[in-house]
This record gives C-alpha cells, structure tokens and sequence, in this order.
C-alpha cells in the first residue's frame, strides 16, 4: 500500500477535558467507514504505569505531556502515512494501566488524531495537514467530565473534584489553552453543525466518496 505515502491527509483535533473534541473526531469517523477514515484516540497511548502500585498510579498527573507515549504515536502516524499497519495500544482507565490487547489499525486516506495535548508536540505538529480546536467554556467541560468520569471511569465525585483542581485546571492552563494558537479552524461550544458539515465535506473530497447518512449530512 506504498502508493498511499503522499495521499494520507492527517487531522489533528485538541481541546480541554470535555470540551466536545472526542464527539468531533467520532462524528467525522463515523460518517465514513475505517477504509476512509482512522480515528487515533491520544488517550490510548497514556504510559504504561501498571509496574507501579494502583495508589501510586492513581495520583499520577495524567494531565501533563510526559504522561502520554508521544513518541510511539509519532512512530505509528508515520507509518501509517507510509502505507503499513500499526498495533495501537489500549488503556484501562479504571486501573490506570494498558491491557495486554493492542488493535491493529490500518491505513486510510484520512487519519485523525484527537487528543487534549495534540497540538502540545512539535513532532507531531509537523504531522498534522489540519489542526482543529474544540473551544468550550471551562465550566461546561467540568460538569461534562464529571458525568463521564463518575459514570465511565468508576472514578468517585470527590475524586474528580480533586484531581481537577489540582492537575486537569492547570495543565490545562499551562498546555492545552495556549496550544489553540496552533490551530487551523476553532469550533465553539463543542458541537458546530455548520462546522461539522464543512468539515465533513471536505473529508468527503478527500476519500473521494460521499459520507454516510448522519444528523448533519442533508
């Protein structure tokens, strides 16, 4: 599939902690099919911590760039970009480890990436051929983090609480905020159906097929 080298058109999409950005890159891979399109969820490449003990790997500052593996998601976008297949790893988060499954992915015409600290990375900057931010207000993506953390993650409220203030609000902060400068297009509040339908279409152009029925298409 050497023929692909030049053709994979990367998309790169950050935002805070519940700021829409993963229902963004969903939405967009959805519409499509995984010949077409190939979705890379940042969170799957967290450092492996299951050498460490569950209490010590629960205070972790999962939030700061050092804690994610972004050298091995350069390393798989690089290939992928190249024509060859990767073993994309998986993450538990209610044990803060990976499982000992890996995914195998395979090229597509269009890869994106989504992640809070996509843009953060210079080497993966220079991957990606559009950078799209997911700006939401602050206090929106907390009570949006909450639910999914307390419901998804079996993480308890005072928990949530807690490691928001003192890792999610200031890596946020620190990283993700000013890394919007970075961006290509920036969509408000999460969810954009105008946005949505632009960036749909130009995927579109890209496979060179037309997207699936969704919500947005017509």
């Amino acid at each position: 599939m050497e023929h692909m080298k030049d053709n994979v058109f990367v998309i790169g999409i950050a935002g805070g902690t519940g700021s829409g950005k993963t229902t963004v890159a969903r939405e967009i891979a959805s519409a499509f099919g995984p010949s077409d399109v190939v979705l890379l969820e940042f969170d799957h490449y967290y450092r492996d911590l299951t050498r460490l003990s569950p209490e010590i790997r629960a205070s972790m500052n999962f939030d700061h760039p050092d804690s994610l593996e972004s050298e091995l998601l350069v390393s798989h976008v690089r290939a992928l970009k190249q024509g060859k297949s990767i073993n994309r790893p998986c993450y538990e988060f209610k044990t803060h480890s990976r499982t000992e499954e890996a995914v195998v992915i395979h090229p597509s015409p269009v890869l994106i990436i989504e992640g809070i600290l996509t843009f953060v990375y210079p080497e993966l900057r220079t991957l990606l051929d559009m950078k799209i931010f997911v700006d939401t207000e602050a206090d929106i993506r907390f009570i949006r983090r909450l639910e999914r953390d307390v419901k998804e993650r079996g993480r308890s409220l005072e928990n949530v609480i807690a490691q928001y203030k003192t890792t999610v609000r200031p890596m946020h902060l620190e990283f993700v905020e000013p890394s919007k400068r970075f961006a290509d297009i920036i969509i408000p509040e999460g969810r954009n159906d105008m946005a949505m339908h632009a960036l749909i279409t130009m995927v579109s152009q890209r496979v060179s097929r037309s997207p699936k029925q969704t919500s947005i298409s017509s």
